[in-house]
């Protein structure tokens, strides 16, 4: 078994009576593209921090490539961070900028400058060293902030919702970019966000964070079509959960499950219900649908056909049995 590239165990954090972080295992493989995803206030934020030296932990450890950096400074640890702000110097040009980190630790003028370069060009920027900072877009800007982060060659890169400040277009631009990039330097990426596309789109693994713990993690496929908790179900997607009289009516099953959205059809047959509302979203439709036994299911249909179901209107709903998956309600450690 190869070393992971990070390994938290016992991790906790309190802030006086608040405890923001508690209890967290978790081991991150080197070279993989890892993020932490949840609600504001969920703890991912502080994991990162922990793991990058800004915070020290209450309790538990903080192994990078198997050495404890627990009490470690964060210049003693070969993390880099990236955050949204990407605070890069207005005054300097970007490969100034870019060339920055490496001028501090003294290394000699014609390696950095190489360096810089070669950042430049894995971020795909190359020529682009002697503009200004202020006449780069939004993703350029963030590119050359993610090149400074490189061009110290760290084994693990922390980005801390880098892309929240990006418009949607240019956010799903630079996510996909994000990934390439990745791929193309090999480094250990963890990225926190609050965004599940985000999340889903980039990641080769998630950790799902739910108040101070971790409710789930696995790949972006096994945390989105088999949710482990209530909270997982709601918070990755929109699911319908059905339980209590609900789930025995209509499933004949005791016990709490999912159902995607997308995973619902209009049919002749099926669960009897009322159409509540219809959202437009061009590419597809969505219902929320009263059913007959006590539950409000939401259906997503593509616009594929001309004939809409109404508002009042009575409707069936339909999915198949595989895709009613049963969660349980605790959390996972």
């Amino acid at each position: 078994m190869s070393v992971p590239a990070i390994a938290l165990a016992g991790l906790r954090k309190s802030f006086g009576p608040v405890e923001a972080v508690a209890g967290i295992d978790l081991e991150i493989a080197d070279g993989e593209f890892f993020s932490m995803l949840g609600p504001s206030g969920s703890g991912k934020t502080t994991v990162l921090r922990m793991i990058a030296g800004f915070e020290r932990p209450t309790a538990g450890t903080v192994a990078l490539s198997g050495r404890d950096v627990t009490e470690l400074a964060p210049y003693e640890r070969d993390v880099n961070t990236v955050f949204q702000d990407y605070a890069l110097f207005p005054h300097l040009s970007v490969l100034e900028n870019v060339e920055y980190g490496l001028k501090v630790r003294k290394v000699p003028r014609k390696e950095r400058r190489a360096r810089a370069e070669e950042a430049l060009e894995s971020v795909r920027l190359p020529g682009f060293g002697g503009r200004k900072p202020s006449a780069m877009s939004g993703g350029q800007r963030q590119r050359v902030a993610l090149a400074r982060a490189l061009v110290n060659r760290p084994k693990v890169l922390l980005l801390d919702e880098p892309l929240g400040a990006l418009d949607l277009k240019l956010r799903e631009q630079m996510q996909v970019e994000l990934k390439q990039i990745q791929r193309d330097v090999g480094i250990t990426f963890v990225f926190v966000t609050h965004d599940q596309d985000e999340a889903l789109t980039m990641s080769d693994r998630v950790a799902v964070f739910d108040a101070g713990r971790i409710a789930q993690v696995g790949t972006p496929e096994e945390v989105y079509e088999h949710p482990a908790t209530p909270f997982v179900a709601g918070f990755v997607g929109t699911s319908n959960l059905l339980s209590g009289s609900a789930a025995h009516q209509i499933l004949g099953r005791e016990g709490t499950f999912s159902v995607r959205p997308e995973k619902i059809a209009l049919a002749e047959e099926g669960a009897p219900g009322t159409v509540a509302e219809v959202i437009y979203a061009g590419p597809v439709t969505r219902y929320l649908v009263d059913l007959d036994a006590g539950a409000r299911m939401v259906v997503m249909e593509q616009n594929r056909r001309t004939g809409k179901s109404h508002r009042g209107e009575r409707v069936r709903l339909t999915w198949q049995a595989e895709h009613v998956i049963e969660i349980g309600a605790n959390h996972a450690s």
